[in-house]
């Protein structure tokens, strides 16, 4: 079964290598009258082999994003531009809610100097920030991770606790709940307040407005974004202040206060219901 499997997807590759052939010389004949649109190689959500990734219909994955291999992601999550997942010789698994954001890295571990095989297990309404690396770590429910953080094996983040910007936290640590730990290495700095906790969950509820807002945005074709930039354009009003100075009054009419209004087929919507 295993060779059958490589033989299909070999194919496959082959058939998606043709297309983006095709598109090109399609491009070249049409010259100038071509719209242009890249198609990249890059491929978001990939298989090892056997290996799939299992993604929630209503997570956002960004296009430059990358999630490979046995990784799974629960409900309301967000995979930012440039992060990569890969779930190659061991799992990640994600809950619900949580942001893993721009430029981040999240791998697994086969093996390392304690002889442990250690996933990548984060819980739900966590907050990544950008450019952080997860190594073989557990993060548990509403913990927050700093932008530029490196976890390493076997470290423990518990439920509303937070790294700071910048911190190394060493192998095998664990930073109890509801502390803040920073430095290289990371030590215990205070006690999360109130306000930072509450923060925590707020910040995975903006992102998963933010992630509905972007999942939006890259589904429209490219009509649809042309036909936007230009009522943009020619809608667009300056600084109030410096209208007031030219004696200018600008209206932004009705249908531009709600996107979903923008388009003509959804005005068309609108009239049939």
């Amino acid at each position: 079964m295993g060779t059958l499997w490589r033989a299909i997807f070999t194919v496959g590759k082959w058939i998606r290598g043709t297309g983006q052939a095709m598109d090109r010389l399609g491009s070249t004949i049409q010259g100038g009258l071509r719209i242009e649109e890249q198609v990249s190689r890059h491929r978001t959500v990939m298989g090892i082999f056997e290996k799939e990734p299992r993604i929630h219909r209503d997570v956002f994955v960004a296009p430059s994003a990358a999630v490979i291999g046995d990784v799974e992601i629960g409900h309301g999550s967000s995979i930012w531009y440039g992060s990569i997942l890969r779930g190659d010789v061991n799992s990640i698994h994600i809950g619900s809610g949580t942001n893993i954001q721009d430029n981040s890295l999240v791998h697994v571990a086969r093996a390392n100097i304690s002889g442990k095989v250690l996933p990548t297990i984060i819980g739900s309404n966590v907050t990544v920030g950008h450019s952080a690396v997860l190594h073989a770590c557990t993060i548990e429910d509403e913990a927050f991770v700093g932008m530029g953080a490196t976890l390493l094996d076997g470290v423990v983040v518990e439920k509303h606790s937070m790294v700071g910007a910048g911190s190394l936290v060493k192998q095998n640590t664990r930073i109890p709940s509801g502390e803040v730990w920073v430095g290289n290495p990371a030590k215990f700095l205070r006690k999360l307040t109130e306000e930072e906790i509450a923060f925590i969950a707020q910040s995975a509820t903006n992102y998963i407005n933010l992630a509905q807002v972007h999942a939006a945005e890259n589904a429209k074709s490219s009509d649809e974004i042309e036909l936007e930039k230009m009522l943009r354009k020619k809608y667009a009003h300056k600084d109030e202040e410096y209208d007031s100075m030219l004696g200018v009054v600008r209206e932004i009419p009705p249908e531009l206060i709600l996107p979903d209004n923008i388009l003509p087929h959804s005005a068309q919507k609108a009239v049939a219901h």
